[in-house]
């Protein structure tokens, strides 16, 4: 990166907070296999801006044959599975990490991050630091005003430094006075009736079994009877990114609530999870007053290190530039190119505003809508625009870009609360767990684990999920609905149409 760059964002960081020394998260380069991997995808990104229906992201049938229903006759995978995955994020690159193990990427990036610790002069253990964050290229560290001034031109190993902000919970209400509408769904949450779970249980037997999603949030409440035995994992991460070795637990609840939308039972009498016999790797990155850049960065990391299907964050940190900050950008791609789609919450503060990490380029965002299919107030959305990257070539610079790229039920939404209760809430954080558990119910009633390689996989994901959509609002995407409301059966009846 322009040494101007870093510069610039140093100077920033000095002219806010006080005292001696500034709380930093340091970032390096990526490597040029995962810098391939996001130009690639970024190139079919950047051409949805154009697409006016939804189904022209879904990916290319291959030639497998298959029966009246769609599904293959065979139980292996043809040959060219690989080369016919399309969509919106289309072919990505394969190159040399695809061959590389967790262990080995996770030991080229502490290498390399421990060489940036060494030139600003921490004197820390180099793992301690280092570990953390690796999947986003990053530590967080604390350093003294001086140094930071010096570090433009005495540390070429760092290729950016960012604030180690304070991001809270998003905001969400209890909901009041609930329609009759949506207390006449006897049988579930009226979000999972409309987003077709229901009927994908019923029709492909499809209850999200095999699939572990790592939720980022508050914590959990794993007593709670709608999530006995669900919680296969548990970590919570201190400000500084560290794991703290604390048992499962939620003093806020909220992580709780969206746990059970995913993978929550019916012991209420009403079912509210979208895939109930899913598991859970539960990170704790957030407490009331909400949470730091480097806990999230540090839950990202953790859940790739537990080999989970999929991440939710139901996470929005308000960024009011047009340009979404880069600090995730790594993470996402990290988690991308091991198979596991990230989805995300755009935001509670509104039309024409988005909140981080649902604004980075490779977040699948999700926005909220109510039981008659209407964006609601809260919802976020808007154009982002990338101005500088080391994902996308300087020919397509500077890229606009939407989001969300889908809705999903985010308001009156019943689920588990701790202390064996349940409760209805409002917010994008409500609406983003039903898509996590979408894509759960996607991932147990197809081959999708087994017959796509990970660099594939989670972009594949994101293609069949955001191309099987109701369509709402304008013509293909926009700041309010996305492409439109997620659809579980059709996803599967998608997916199994083109062989998997």
């Amino acid at each position: 990166m322009d040494r101007n760059v870093v510069r610039r964002q140093v100077d920033r960081i000095l002219s806010t907070g006080a005292g001696d020394t500034r709380s930093v998260i340091i970032q390096v380069a990526p490597d040029e296999d995962l810098a391939t991997f996001g130009r690639t995808a970024a190139q079919s990104i950047g051409r949805r801006a154009l697409l006016l229906t939804a189904r022209d992201c879904l990916p290319t049938p291959h030639d497998a044959p298959r029966s009246r229903t769609g599904t293959p006759r065979s139980g292996e995978p043809p040959d060219d599975l690989v080369a016919v995955v399309g969509g919106f994020a289309a072919q990505t690159a394969t190159d040399s990490d695809a061959a590389q193990s967790g262990a080995d990427l996770r030991g080229r990036a502490v290498s390399r991050i421990s060489r940036a610790l060494e030139q600003v002069g921490t004197d820390l253990g180099r793992e301690e630091v280092a570990g953390p964050l690796w999947a986003a290229d990053a530590a967080k560290v604390e350093l003294s005003v001086a140094t930071l001034r010096r570090l433009p031109d005495e540390a070429e190993e760092i290729h950016g430094i960012y604030p180690n902000r304070r991001i809270r919970v998003p905001p969400v209400v209890p909901a009041a006075n609930l329609p009759p509408q949506v207390l006449e769904n006897r049988a579930s949450s009226w979000g999972l009736e409309r987003t077709g779970a229901l009927a994908a249980w019923g029709a492909y037997g499809a209850r999200g079994a095999g699939v572990t999603v790592a939720v980022l949030d508050t914590g959990v409440d794993p007593s709670h009877p709608d999530l006995a035995e669900k919680v296969s994992a548990f970590a919570e991460f201190d400000s500084g990114g560290r794991l703290t070795g604390a048992d499962a637990h939620d003093p806020v609840g909220h992580g709780t609530h969206v746990c059970g939308t995913i993978a929550g039972g019916n012991a209420s009498g009403q079912w509210i999870g979208v895939a109930p016999d899913a598991r859970l790797a539960v990170a704790k990155v957030l407490d009331d007053g909400g949470g730091t850049d480097a806990a999230i960065l540090a839950g990202l990391t953790w859940a790739i290190e537990q080999g989970v299907d999929v991440i939710n964050l139901s996470v929005s940190g308000l960024v009011l530039e047009p340009e979404a900050p880069p600090t995730y950008t790594v993470a996402l791609l990290r988690a991308l190119r091991h198979g596991i789609p990230v989805v995300v919450s755009i935001g509670n503060e509104g039309s024409q505003t988005t909140g981080l990490p649902g604004n980075d380029l490779y977040a699948l965002s999700v926005g909220g809508i109510d039981h008659l299919d209407q964006a609601a107030g809260f919802s976020g959305g808007r154009t982002q625009i990338i101005e500088e990257s080391d994902f996308i070539d300087e020919q397509f610079l500077p890229m606009p870009y939407s989001k969300p790229e889908l809705c999903a039920p985010g308001v009156a939404i019943v689920s588990s609360v701790p202390g064996g209760a349940w409760a209805p809430l409002n917010g994008t954080s409500t609406a983003s767990p039903h898509v996590a558990g979408v894509a759960a119910l996607l991932l147990s009633a197809t081959r999708l684990q087994t017959a796509v390689p990970p660099q594939q996989r989670g972009f594949l994901i994101m293609d069949l999920v955001v191309g099987s959509v109701d369509e709402l609002g304008e013509s293909g995407q926009d700041h309010r609905y996305g492409f439109g409301r997620v659809n579980a059966l059709r996803t599967i009846g998608f997916a199994h149409e083109r062989g998997f």
